[in-house]
């Protein structure tokens, strides 16, 4: 008598598998990554008064050099997705590294406002693959069911990032001046790149195939000669979803670049904290932060696990983060007392950082499998187009009004416009063409 036959189990790596050790090692890696990351933006934005005496730049100057790098990043965008998805992410990573470091060293030894500018501007050009690679790796190392979390663990690097780069920037500014500051944030990229170059690599078929077994086991198998996709990057523009993330995440963005940039100014002239109160209080929301992105990714992957459709379960953490963050943050120039003012302004970013890293992992679940970092790219560009509006158009606003409150409004309402792109016009996968 024939036995019957058993159903296969879910093949997933266990935790102390070659290959989960492996692939939780690479997030390491981009998690130290982003740190150095936006420690390379950031270093202006410490040493801003010190480089504006020696050189006698303006105010006017000098806020336009801060805002050199953000435009070329968000059009970089564009295209470094695009090269993520045709090259790998091994080699566009390697690069992106070694030009953003040694864009970040030869800084230190500029010596006009053109100079400086033009360095700024490729540091942009050259960090623009960072995120995109780093999702085109945990798309092929992570399944569905798991890639929220390393997807926000890389992204919390960012918040990381943002909260120690005060008081670390600070030590090194005033022990090495800023010239050596500069160096030493550059150096410190080059024993992530050997490490990157030593241990990366792309997995093999047996392992994508013990990754990614369920996905594969739902999809059509494919008969001999099917031609793969080969859509064009720009064929993902003929979808509105793409044009939806794209809004979603302008309007989302803008709100988290206005807390980067104008908070240590809020907190100084409206809420009357001197400049070295503002330096520690300044951290408490990015703290909260790291915790945001976190439990977005976390949050994502549970109700996935849970059997809610995958998209859903991306969607939940987006939409109903953006909702709370403008909740938080409206009534915040109504508010009186500093305490609660503190503590809206961290429920504001925790909240608005819930959708970070579900926001590039939805456009894994949303894309065909070979424009994965191209569809995540374009957003990113979205993204930052508002990045980049947010201090311009904050100064606008406070020249005319002399006063956060059109800030915050303007602020809440965009998350709301995130809430609604991403809710109501993001539905259902980008149909591969082949």
């Amino acid at each position: 008598m024939k036995e019957p036959t058993s159903t296969p189990k879910t093949l997933t790596p266990t935790p102390h598998s070659p290959v989960s050790r492996l692939r939780w090692g690479i997030i390491i890696i981009l998690l130290t990554a982003a740190v150095v990351n936006y420690l390379d933006r950031a270093n202006l934005s410490i040493a801003n008064t010190t480089i504006a005496k020696e050189f006698g730049f303006s105010s006017t100057q000098m806020g336009m050099l801060l805002s050199a790098f953000l435009w070329p990043y968000a059009l970089a965008n564009l295209p470094a997705g695009w090269l993520v998805d045709k090259l790998g992410p091994k080699k566009m990573f390697s690069w992106a590294l070694a030009l953003w470091s040694g864009f970040t060293v030869l800084a230190a030894f500029v010596n006009s406002y053109s100079m400086f500018y033009g360095l700024r501007m490729l540091l942009g050009i050259s960090e623009s693959p960072f995120f995109t690679s780093g999702i085109k790796i945990t798309h092929r190392w992570f399944s569905d069911k798991e890639r929220g979390l390393p997807t926000a663990i890389i992204n919390t690097g960012s918040q990381i990032a943002n909260a120690i780069a005060p008081p670390i920037l600070t030590v090194l500014l005033l022990t090495l001046g800023w010239r050596g500051m500069f160096i030493a944030i550059g150096l410190a990229g080059i024993p992530l790149l050997l490490a990157w170059i030593k241990f990366y690599r792309d997995p093999t078929a047996r392992e994508e195939a013990l990754i990614h077994a369920d996905a594969m086991r739902a999809q059509r198998p494919a008969s001999a000669g099917e031609p793969l996709s080969n859509a064009s990057w720009g064929s993902l523009f003929r979808h509105k979803t793409t044009w939806f993330m794209i809004i979603g995440n302008f309007s989302i963005m803008f709100t988290i670049w206005v807390y980067l940039t104008w908070l240590p100014s809020y907190l100084e002239n409206s809420l009357g904290f001197s400049l070295k109160q503002t330096g520690w209080i300044a951290s408490i929301p990015f703290f909260a932060g790291i915790l945001g992105v976190l439990c977005g990714g976390a949050i994502s992957d549970r109700m996935i696990r849970n059997g809610i459709n995958t998209i859903t379960a991306r969607k939940i953490p987006i939409v109903g983060g953006a909702a709370l963050a403008a909740c938080f943050v409206a009534p915040i120039p109504f508010v009186d007392n500093t305490t609660l003012c503190i503590a809206l302004l961290s429920l504001g970013y925790f909240c608005s950082q819930l959708p970070s890293g579900v926001i590039w992992t939805l456009a894994t679940d949303i894309a065909p499998k070979e424009q994965v970092a191209s569809l995540g790219s374009i957003q990113n560009f979205g993204g930052f187009l508002g990045a980049a509006s947010a201090p311009i158009v904050t100064g606008i606003i406070l020249d005319a009004t002399g006063a956060f409150t059109n800030v915050f409004f303007l602020g809440a309402g965009l998350l709301l416009t995130g809430a609604f792109s991403y809710g109501l016009f993001v539905k259902k996968p980008i149909a591969a063409r082949a």
